[in-house]
C-alpha cells in the first residue's frame, strides 16, 4: 500500500512538473524556435521575381554574405557593439560604485533619473544627438564662441556620433545589473581585506571585481546584443558611414526586397549574439568559486 501511495504522489509530481515546464516550452517553441526555423528557411531558399523565397533551395545567400562589402559591415558592426559595450563597463563601474555609496533617498532618485530616460523614445533621443552634433548646433556654436575652434567640426554623420548615441542608449543596461551585483558586497569583506594590509588596488582587484563580475557579463551581455542589431541610431547618427549589419538587413527586406539574402545576413547575426551568449556564460561559470574545482577568472 506504501508503495502504491508513493508511486501515485511521484506521478502527481510528474504531472504538476508537465504543467510547470509545458507553456514556457509551448511559449519557447512559438516565439523562438518557429521564427528562428523560418528564417532558417528562408535563408535556404532562393529569391523569386518580387524577392520572395523560392526554390529551388541553396547555400548561395550564405556564400553571398562572404562579400567583401557585406564582411566588413558585419565586422564594423562587431566591432561598434563591443567599443560600446566596453565604454559603457568603464563609465557604468564607477556610477554604480557611486549609487551603492549613496544614501536611500538619494540612491532612490539617482535610479530614478537612470531609469527615466530609458524609457524616452529612441528617435527622440537620436534627434536631440542630431541637434547637438550638427555644424549649427549646440556643440560647434560653443565652441566657435569661446574661439577654441576657427570652423565646424564634423561631428555627425561618422562612427564617432554612432558611438555616442549608442552609449547613450544603453549604459542603463550596464550601470543598473552592476549596481545590482555591489549592492549584494558584504562591506565586512572590505573590512576584513583593509584590516590585512590590503591597499585600494588590492581590494579592488581582489574584493570587489570578482564579486561584480556576474553583474558586469550580464550587463555586458544586455549591451552587446541590442547594440550589434541596432539600425535607428545607426541610420541617423552615422548615414552610409555608421551603417551596421542592422541596417543591411533592413535594406535587404525591404528596399532590395530580397528576403532570402537579408535572412542569410540575420543568420549570422543570432550566431554572433549566441557566441556572445555562450562566451558570457563560460566567464561566469570560471567565475563561480563557490563550486568545487572553480578557480576565479581573476587572478
Amino acid at each position: 500500500m506504501k508503495e502504491g501511495k508513493g508511486e501515485g504522489r511521484t506521478e502527481g509530481i510528474r504531472g504538476l512538473a508537465l504543467w510547470t515546464v509545458g507553456p514556457a516550452t509551448a511559449v519557447l517553441v512559438v516565439l523562438f524556435l518557429l521564427p528562428l526555423a523560418i528564417v532558417g528557411g528562408y535563408a535556404l531558399s532562393s529569391a523569386g521575381s518580387q524577392g520572395e523565397p523560392a526554390l529551388p533551395a541553396t547555400f548561395a545567400n550564405f556564400v553571398r554574405s562572404f562579400d567583401p562589402l557585406y564582411l566588413g559591415i558585419l565586422v564594423r558592426s562587431v566591432r561598434l557593439a563591443f567599443i560600446c559595450t566596453l565604454i559603457c563597463l568603464v563609465v557604468g563601474f564607477p556610477l554604480a560604485w557611486i549609487l551603492r555609496g549613496m544614501g536611500t533617498p538619494a540612491r532612490h532618485l539617482a535610479l530614478l533619473a537612470f531609469i527615466l530616460p530609458s524609457w524616452t523614445n529612441l528617435l527622440v533621443k537620436n534627434y536631440a544627438w542630431i541637434v547637438l552634433l550638427r555644424q549649427e548646433g549646440v556643440v560647434n556654436s560653443a565652441l566657435l564662441r569661446l574661439g577654441v575652434i576657427g570652423e565646424p567640426l564634423p561631428l555627425l554623420f561618422n562612427e564617432g556620433a554612432v558611438l555616442v548615441g549608442l552609449v547613450h542608449t544603453f549604459l542603463p543596461f550596464m550601470v543598473l545589473p552592476l549596481y545590482s551585483s555591489l549592492e549584494k558586497l558584504d562591506p565586512a569583506l572590505l573590512d576584513a581585506a583593509r584590516d590585512l594590509g590590503a591597499g585600494r588596488w588590492a581590494r579592488l582587484r581582489k574584493v570587489v571585481l570578482p564579486q561584480c563580475a556576474p553583474g558586469a557579463v550580464a550587463g555586458a551581455i544586455l549591451v552587446f546584443i541590442p547594440t550589434l542589431g541596432s539600425f535607428v541610431t545607426p541610420d541617423l547618427l552615422g548615414g552610409a558611414r555608421g551603417m551596421m549589419v542592422g541596417n543591411l538587413i533592413q535594406n535587404q527586406m525591404l528596399v532590395a526586397r530580397d528576403w532570402p539574402f537579408g535572412s542569410a545576413l540575420s543568420i549570422w547575426l543570432i550566431a554572433a549574439s549566441l557566441g556572445m551568449i555562450l562566451l558570457a556564460g563560460r566567464l561566469t561559470g570560471r567565475g563561480d568559486t563557490s563550486r568545487p574545482g572553480r578557480a576565479s577568472w581573476l587572478p
